[in-house]
């Protein structure tokens, strides 16, 4: 029979690509790992890992064996939490994960109404313009900016967000207020920039009131839309913010309103797994309750 604690740091130095970066992960010494694996690999007699000079890279067998410890491990996360999980209230750990925007502007200033509610819940936020993956246990639930594409995944719609477009008064006293979309071209953009946009389209802006393909140029890219919006309040330019950054920020001027971007759908989504799970739910509802008030 495989050893427990040996396929746990074949997983790390699977992740990892190294024995040092899995020994810091599991606390072990870069030479207990390697004894580690080589016994693993002795017991199966297979080769694992292909060492060279740069690193470690997995055999097909090696990937044989990481594809079935990464599932394994994740439906053994799963049950733990969900036996762990109290039956009478909603308690334990909760990984959340949603854009850097979304997390850190709108829902981390919120936590604390939910942690006043539901004092034996704590949440583990990981705030990632890419997708972590919920199957693989990377988190537990994901507010995301699109439908799942993941046929396994439960999904509950949580709203529709719209963009405005905002600048601050000092810089609409200095350049005045575009009237008409074409106007645009005479004034400064801030955009997010096309490196891991959160939303597709969200440079919609740049293209509005001209032909298709002849965008106009940024004053400043940046590929936050915090940042974004530190850029608009200085009075850099004009930008299009979503209605979650608008409504905490009313110092803001939302200019050209009958202009109307692209409209993006947020869907609070989790494993199937965890459809019976007390802290799915209450979060879930909380989420729903708060963002009815949005628009």
């Amino acid at each position: 029979m495989i050893d427990w604690d040996k396929l746990r740091v074949f997983h790390a130095v699977a992740e990892a690509g190294s024995f040092t970066h899995a020994g810091d992960t599991l606390n072990l010494s870069q030479s207990a790992v390697s004894r580690q694996i080589s016994a693993l690999e002795e017991a199966l007699q297979v080769p694992l890992f292909h060492r060279h000079a740069r690193g470690l890279i997995l055999t097909e067998q090696g990937e044989a064996l990481n594809r079935t410890v990464r599932e394994v491990f994740a439906k053994l996360a799963i049950t733990e939490a969900l036996l762990t999980e109290s039956k009478e209230k909603p308690a334990g750990r909760l990984k959340v994960t949603t854009t850097v925007a979304f997390g850190s502007i709108w829902l981390a200033p919120r936590l604390h109404d939910f942690f006043e509610t539901y004092p034996d819940v704590s949440i583990s936020l990981l705030l990632d313009d890419s997708e972590l993956d919920l199957a693989m246990r990377e988190a537990d639930v994901a507010i995301r900016m699109h439908p799942p594409k993941q046929p396994d995944l439960v999904q509950r719609h949580l709203m529709s967000l719209q963009w405005h477009i905002c600048a601050a008064p000092e810089y609409l006293k200095r350049n005045g207020v575009p009237q008409r979309p074409e106007d645009l071209d005479a004034h400064k953009l801030v955009l997010f920039g096309s490196h891991h946009p959160p939303v597709s389209d969200i440079n919609w802006l740049s293209e509005a009131g001209r032909r298709p393909g002849n965008p106009r140029r940024a004053m400043l890219e940046v590929n936050s839309t915090h940042a974004v919006l530190l850029a608009i309040r200085s009075g850099l330019g004009i930008g299009a913010l979503p209605d979650f950054v608008v409504t905490e920020n009313p110092d803001l001027v939302r200019i050209l309103p009958d202009l109307k971007g692209p409209k993006v759908d947020v869907y609070f989504v989790y494993p199937e797994e965890l459809r019976n799970s007390k802290r799915v739910a209450v979060f879930r509802d909380f989420l729903l309750a708060r963002l009815a008030g949005l628009h």
